[in-house]
């Protein structure tokens, strides 16, 4: 079926998604909002070191919220856990309104980072499993494309508003996921995990309108109860091969994303512009960033089905590297004081839109999608809580250490510390990376488990259970 006649799944996704707009604009809050912290005429002072503070915290506690996400998602459905999300973000926002204090805003950032760990358990889950075959990449890459449009509103609002007025056009969108997403079905793997045929038939008729079919239905049912036969443990994502091998590539790819320095340029993206001075205002560069961010992700989000995972990936983690190196090299000059770096000062102009360009086309969007696709519905939620507990920890570290490596030792040794992993991420993509475009639930499993273990022996019994011998 073609993309226009998808409508009804496309509806869920972009509702579903605006929790992920939502959590971009706790991430891109920080970039207009900290020059006003810290300028002489702040309504609230703040040094240095608790800037750096309000940029991080709000990811550090994202660590916290994974596993009460996954098990919620598992035993009330992804949808509910899905809302549960947005109480945080309208309670951090009402603090922020409220703010008189750096305390109360520590507080804020602490308790939005609870609604950013249950939306990045949770979305990847729910659109994953609402989605057709075809387009499950395009689907689960409007996570990005949806938390860019948060992160674009911030630059794009921030700068020209009071902070209570930036804090009460953020409000409005967590409740107005709240009204829209209620209206929208539950993923109907949830169902058949429950045992709820009946609600799960009902859920797909929702998404596939006419075009729903019973054999669909009859696979989803037959994948779930094959993948429910053995109870999943927390062991088994590091004892069990497949697992292993999906987490292993799952957890280098979010590294690669995190240390190619794309947090710290969001999250300082203001700060970074101004020290580069390249032609453009700070506030006017951060619009262009965002628009590129933006644009980028919806390309990605018609590519990832059709040039597949691993080549955006590959493109993504080159193309960020090279930038990071360049960038590196322009604040190297800049800080010996050459007189050369006058001449220069269109590089930033031009290489950090291409570094965004690059992020955006894979990194940023393609690992959601593999996420959503990857592991057994037994093991799922489990592995969805770890990889976002990797992930939050990784953000904190790269957005609370830039600040700190670019006061004591440079803005260059930072970008040039950026590169390098990213051209380890490059290997890491290059040798480990299956492709899983287009391909069934079934036949990603198969391929992933396959190449770990061979089955020679597998019988049920009804006191025994279930006998399953591997080589």
């Amino acid at each position: 079926m073609s993309n226009n006649r998808k409508w009804r799944e496309y509806t869920a996704a972009l509702s579903a998604t605006l929790i992920t707009a939502a959590a971009g604009t706790t991430v891109g809050w920080t970039s207009p909002t900290l020059p006003i912290l810290l300028a002489e005429d702040s309504p609230i002072p703040t040094t240095p070191d608790q800037s750096s503070w309000i940029a991080s915290l709000m990811i550090l506690c994202s660590a916290v919220s994974p596993i009460p996400a996954a098990y919620l998602a598992d035993r009330i459905g992804r949808k509910k856990t899905l809302l549960l999300a947005a109480v945080p973000y309208i309670i951090g926002w009402i603090l922020v309104m409220l703010a008189s204090n750096v305390s109360t805003i520590y507080a804020s950032r602490l308790i939005c980072g609870l609604g950013y760990g249950i939306a990045y358990t949770a979305a990847p889950m729910y659109l994953g499993e609402i989605a057709s075959d075809e387009v499950r990449g395009a689907m689960a890459t409007l996570i990005t494309v949806m938390s860019k449009f948060g992160i674009l509103s911030q630059y794009c609002i921030g700068p020209y508003v009071s902070m209570m007025g930036l804090a009460s056009f953020n409000i409005a969108i967590p409740i107005l996921f709240v009204v829209t997403f209620s209206a929208m079905p539950e993923s109907p793997y949830y169902f058949i995990r429950a045992g709820r045929t009946t609600q799960a038939e009902q859920s797909l008729k929702k998404l596939r309108g006419k075009h729903y079919i019973r054999e669909e239905l009859d696979s989803m049912t037959a994948l779930v109860n094959d993948n429910m036969k053995e109870k999943s443990r927390w062991k088994d994502l590091i004892i069990v091969g497949g697992n292993k091998k999906g987490l292993i590539i799952l957890l280098g790819i979010y590294f690669t994303q995190q240390f190619c320095g794309s947090t710290a340029i969001i999250s300082y993206a203001q700060q970074i512009f101004g020290a580069a001075e390249g032609g453009l205002g700070a506030k006017e560069s951060c619009i262009l960033f965002g628009s590129v961010q933006l644009m980028t992700s919806a390309i990605s989000s018609q590519l990832v089905d059709r040039l597949g995972r691993k080549p955006l990936l590959l493109v993504s983690s080159c193309g960020v590297g090279l930038a990071n190196v360049i960038i590196g090299a322009y604040f190297f000059i800049k800080h010996e004081n050459s007189e050369f770096v006058v001449s220069l000062r269109f590089i930033p102009i031009i290489v950090i839109p291409i570094f965004i360009f690059s992020y955006t086309i894979g990194l940023a969007t393609v690992p959601f999608a593999i996420t959503s696709e990857i592991f057994p519905t037994n093991i799922k939620s489990k592995a969805t809580c770890v990889i976002q507990i990797f992930v939050a920890l990784m953000t904190f570290a790269v957005t609370k250490l830039y600040q700190v490596v670019a006061d004591y030792l440079g803005n260059y040794v930072a970008f040039w510390g950026f590169g390098l992993l990213s051209v380890a991420g490059v290997i890491f993509i290059l040798i480990l990376l299956p492709e899983t475009k287009g391909q069934s639930f079934a036949a990603i499993q198969e391929k992933l488990y396959s190449t770990n273990e061979k089955v020679v022996y597998d019988k049920s019994d009804d006191q025994l259970g279930r006998v399953r011998i591997n080589i």
